[in-house]
This record gives structure tokens, sequence and C-alpha cells, in this order.
């Protein structure tokens, strides 16, 4: 089992930064991909960033590509997620995820994750 716990939401406005992180525990051990969903009242889940085990390989959601970057650090088990320029359409309650492999088709089903953490961006 691996747990996640999410840390760095809150209350921004439109234009700015916030940086959120996610702890890793248990089974960290393995190399598992890591990553972060979003999802809206009312809308389906969306995928925001991934990053692979080694870090060689990243892959971004089309809505956040050029404003957001996500990194990792093995040796603390954590993944970070910097948002820059947030928009009103940022407004989510953000969710980290560990697995084998991660993807925009990912599902709740597949890997672990975390309980969220909610962005708010005002306009």
């Amino acid at each position: 089992q691996v747990q996640l716990v999410e840390s760095g939401g809150g209350l921004v406005q439109a234009g700015g930064s916030l940086r959120l992180s996610c702890a890793a525990s248990g089974r960290t051990y393995r190399r598992y991909a890591m990553g972060w969903f979003r999802q809206a009242p009312g809308k389906e889940r969306d995928f925001v960033a991934a990053m692979s085990w080694s870090g060689s390989s990243t892959v971004y959601g089309d809505s956040v590509k050029g404003r957001f970057t996500i990194s990792r650090d093995n040796a603390k088990n954590t993944v970070n997620l910097q948002m820059n320029n947030l928009k009103p359409e940022d407004t989510a309650v953000y969710y980290c995820t560990a697995g084998s492999t991660i993807a925009p088709t990912t599902s709740r089903a597949e890997g672990y994750w975390g309980q969220g953490t909610q962005v708010t961006v005002s306009s």
C-alpha cells in the first residue's frame, strides 16, 4: 500500500501561483510514476500532469501546458506541482496519484490516490 497526502492548496487570485506537494509513504520503494488529476464540481475528472519514476518522461494536459510544472524528489518521496498564471477555470480539487503508469485515461480504480486538496482561483 502507498499513502498519498496532498498539501498546498488554497485561494489565489487569477494570475497568481500556487505550489502543490504530495508526500508518499508506505511501499515507496516501488518505482511508481506519479501525477496529478483535478475535478471541478459537476465536471469530469481532468488529467493535469504525470512524471515517470526517473523523471525522464513528463506529460501535461493541454489546458495546463506552459503554466504548470511537475517535479519529484525520490529521496523525499514527494511530487510537486508548480502552478503559475492561474485562471478561474483551474478551480478544482487536485488529486495526487501514484502507479505503474499514469496517463490521461488512468481511472480511479488504478494505482493509489490521495484525498485531494482544494484550489480556488478568484477572478
